[in-house]
């Protein structure tokens, strides 16, 4: 008869053991241990399950409870086994000894040991392992070796003797490795991340010939990598992801995905056809394909084969998470995180339909049974410390039974060969819930109508447009705008998308902004072609000797014309003006000063230079020389400044009163390029 389906649990107060279907009971023999619990795990073969307490370390036989280990071990925090049970593993919290040296905190142990006392028993091994990631060896299928990463090495030992180094595989800026599951062949994948501009890599190994690698793949935008193995350790997927997205479309990197044949004959980048992140990767455990969900939302679902080709695509659906049953005949993809909770089943033997759609909640676990007849789903602390608690439903979509828990923190089903299942197609028979279940759903509330997204009143009752959907819905795919804006024709939004099979309208351009009572404002076009027109019909009415009403009421940059003055008509004495003689005050001695290039009028006497009037705008720009004569003018005036200042008393520098000197010099170069004096 197979043994019944068993999990184990952790809360904030206890650890339990509890048989599933179609007992649902803790097992006979097991007693609930209680207090501050650490950690606890299943052997991989399924027959011990341990916990660490502050005080020791216990192991008891997973099928009837009795205690088998005992270890009198302080502050162990996590704990493990090798794939068959035989070695025990615990990891201490990292500290230092009297002499200030770390001590050796990874110790291996063996489960079952003859003639030897608990009180007495000694680890077989001691290691230095500071960091709590990836904290455990890593064991070949047969035990015949274990592994550990140091710096810029992996380092193997034959598990009977862990004091010395059996052989090691050195690779400059190894960060990751891992060993291949499969016991026909012992192969070690080595990854090295990007590293003074050299690209990143992944080389695979037999162990333990380290002269060449069998297989590898260089990259870039590798910062840090997943390795996933098949089941027969004849390929490794490998998941490379960067930290940062340089192209600005995701806030957590880039990843991609490559996949190597431990023989060499095969190593490619697997082809997605659908723009945006990988979200999960998962084998089937015949070995001969995997699951991808990738893309942005609504993602899309595709398995392939061993050599990285499409054979089937899911229809696309907000979600994250793909996993094969241990069987290899269903296959769940669900969203959970931020997505709605929903899982569903296909079964790959019936051409993919889909078995059923589960409403899980917000789960934070989902795991099948060994047997894959059922799907565990837990909420778990300290991601959500309100509604934890575990649920078992059937494959075909009911649910099983249900537990709530305060602070759940752990959950896991006991490891159990698919041979060992009881044989039968799962979906002709469902088995009857526990009364749980029952209780459980007579307590959830059924939405009589589904609420839905809010709609103002004027878009109820209508249809929803396009731009509003989900690709999945049929609105239009994702685009992301790789860093720059999305706007629309009229400088706001999206661009309007179009409407299939109708013609495109010609999008006028918005209608400007005014100010009431301002002129209008025009474009840089507009405004270019009518200063052209404008210097055009000026250069027209100068010859035939007429003149245009000057724009913006007369003022102008440009010099007065002969024999006007440069003064607004209010200073000339024009209707409401006056004849004061506006003029500039000199900042030092209060003495007239002009800035201006127009002639301001006769001053000290009727100078040459204050008297010779300016010539007209088109005159001045006819004149080869006007420049070296407005320059020599502005020569003059600051001469004529420093005059009057020396007139008013003021004590002046040695190069002021050669710069006065000069002036002479200065009005003959005025008369010797044609200007009047």
């Amino acid at each position: 008869m197979a043994s019944p389906l068993q999990f184990a649990y952790r809360t904030l107060k206890h650890i339990g053991v509890f048989d599933a279907a179609p007992a649902y009971e803790p097992p006979s023999g097991f007693t609930k241990p209680e207090g501050n619990l650490r950690c606890c795990a299943y052997s991989p073969c399924g027959r011990y399950f341990g916990w660490a307490s502050p005080e020791a370390v216990n192991v008891i036989d997973a099928s009837t409870g009795a205690g088998i280990l005992t270890l009198p071990i302080l502050n162990v925090y996590e704990l493990g086994f090798s794939p068959q049970g035989t070695f025990l593993i615990t990891w201490e919290r990292p500290a230092k000894d009297d002499n200030g040296d770390a001590t050796k905190n990874l110790k291996v142990w063996r489960t079952v040991e003859d003639g030897v006392a608990a009180a007495d028993k000694q680890p077989i091994g001691r290691f230095v392992q500071k960091q709590q990631g990836s904290w455990n060896l890593q064991y070949t299928a047969d035990e015949k070796y274990c592994a550990r990463l140091v710096t810029n090495e992996v380092q193997f030992y034959e598990t009977h003797d862990l004091i010395t180094v059996w052989n090691k595989l050195r690779v400059e800026g190894a960060a990751n490795f891992s060993l291949a599951p499969g016991s026909k062949n012992h192969a070690v994948a080595v990854f090295v991340p990007e590293r003074k501009g050299q690209p990143a890599s992944v080389r695979v190994f037999n162990v333990p010939q380290f002269n060449a690698p069998i297989s590898q793949k260089t990259f870039f935008k590798g910062d840090k990598v997943q390795l996933k193995w098949n089941k027969r350790g004849s390929s490794i997927l490998v998941l490379a992801q960067t930290d940062v997205d340089r192209s600005g479309k995701s806030y957590y990197g880039e990843t991609t995905l490559y996949l190597l044949s431990t023989n060499g004959s095969f190593d490619a980048r697997v082809s997605l056809d659908k723009e945006g992140p990988i979200h999960d990767v998962s084998w089937s455990p015949n070995s001969r394909e995997f699951g991808v969900v990738y893309g942005y939302m609504p993602a899309k679902a595709t398995i392939f084969n061993d050599r990285a080709v499409a054979t089937h695509s899911f229809p696309l659906s907000p979600r994250n998470t793909i996993t094969f049953s241990p069987t290899g005949r269903f296959v769940l993809v669900a969203g959970f995180g931020n997505l709605a909770g929903q899982i569903d089943v296909y079964d790959l033997e019936k051409d993919h339909r889909k078995v059923c759609t589960i409403e899980s909640g917000n789960p934070s676990v989902c795991e099948w049974s060994p047997d894959s007849r059922y799907i565990m789903t837990a909420t778990t602390s300290p991601r959500l410390r309100v509604d934890n608690g575990v649920k078992l439903w059937h494959v075909a979509g009911s649910l099983m039974y249900n537990e709530d828990m305060v602070e759940l923190y752990n959950v896991v089903w006991r490891p159990q060969a698919p041979e060992a299942a009881a044989p039968g197609d799962p979906l002709t028979t469902v088995p009857s819930p526990h009364a749980s279940a029952a209780t459980y759903l007579g307590t959830v509330k059924t939405p009589s109508k589904p609420a839905g997204a809010y709609r103002p009143p004027g878009a109820r009752g209508l249809a929803t447009p396009l731009h509003f959907k989900r690709e999945d819905e049929g609105g239009a795919a994702h685009v992301v705008s790789n860093g720059t804006q999305n706007v629309g024709p009229n400088g706001f939004g999206r661009a309007r998308r179009a409407v299939p099979g109708a013609e495109l309208a010609d999008s006028a351009p918005a209608p400007s902004r005014s100010v009431p009572g301002a002129e209008p404002t025009e474009n840089d076009a507009a405004k270019k072609s009518k200063k052209k027109r404008s210097k055009k019909n000026n250069n027209n009415n100068q010859a035939d000797g007429k003149l245009e009403a000057e724009p913006n009421g007369g003022a102008s940059l440009a010099p007065p014309q002969k024999g006007q003055d440069g003064r607004s008509p209010e200073r000339r004495g024009g209707a409401g003006g006056n004849d004061r003689n506006y003029r500039s005050r000199s900042r030092n001695n209060g003495g007239s000063r002009s800035r201006s290039n127009t002639n301001q009028g006769q001053r000290n006497g009727g100078n040459a230079a204050q008297q010779a009037p300016t010539q007209g705008a088109s005159a001045v720009d006819a004149n080869p020389h006007a420049k070296k004569i407005r320059s020599l003018q502005k020569k003059v005036r600051a001469i004529e400044d420093l005059e009057m200042r020396l007139a008013g008393g003021e004590k002046l520098e040695d190069t002021q009163l050669k710069k006065i000197n000069t002036k002479s010099a200065v009005l003959k170069e005025l008369q010797g390029l044609g200007a009047e004096s």
